[in-house]
């Protein structure tokens, strides 16, 4: 397909690709504790991720901040989710899930945070960003099954978050 095939027309929805991953070991799942001055997040735990630099592909991109974050090389890693976050804006952000394996349980922090190995059935105990505790038994279903998930996320006027997963 050709770039002028593209069609980039200024003015349409945009989005700002990142990643998500989620590590497991045995029962439990390597989340990030994010610095205290991190905004709304601060204090709270996440999967690991960020953005996606231009010329990266997606799974390339979830590696590098996976091993940036923790110092991990996940031995497998698996797209399992696609998510439009709708901001309210012309620019939204588009999330792709990543769910991996690994056996070392050496990790180390970072200046995004300090990891984390939480066990799973502790993940509703654990002050997590607010939308781990439906996004990641989504990810782990469609990990276990082989059958990515696509959802949208929208905020209220009052900032609530809502969740949308395609049927």
């Amino acid at each position: 397909m050709s770039l002028a095939g593209q069609r980039i027309q200024p003015g349409r929805y945009s989005l700002i690709p990142r990643t998500l991953s989620f590590l497991l070991r045995d029962q439990d799942v390597l989340l990030l504790r994010l610095p205290e001055d991190r905004g709304a997040w601060g204090g709270l735990y996440n999967g690991i991720g960020g953005h996606i630099d231009q010329g990266e592909d997606p799974l390339s991109a979830a590696r590098r901040e996976i091993l940036e974050e923790t110092g991990i090389i996940p031995e497998r890693l698996r797209l399992c989710g696609v998510v439009n976050v709708d901001t309210g804006e012309q620019v939204g952000i588009g999330l792709y899930i990543y769910v991996g394996e690994v056996t070392s349980a050496e990790i180390r922090s970072s200046h995004e945070g300090e990891p984390s190995w939480i066990p799973l059935e502790e993940i509703n105990q654990t002050p997590v960003v607010e939308d781990i505790p439906l996004l990641l038994p989504k990810a782990l279903d469609a990990f276990r099954c082989l059958i990515p998930f696509s959802a949208v996320y929208s905020y209220s006027s009052e900032g609530k978050l809502s969740i949308k997963f395609a049927e």
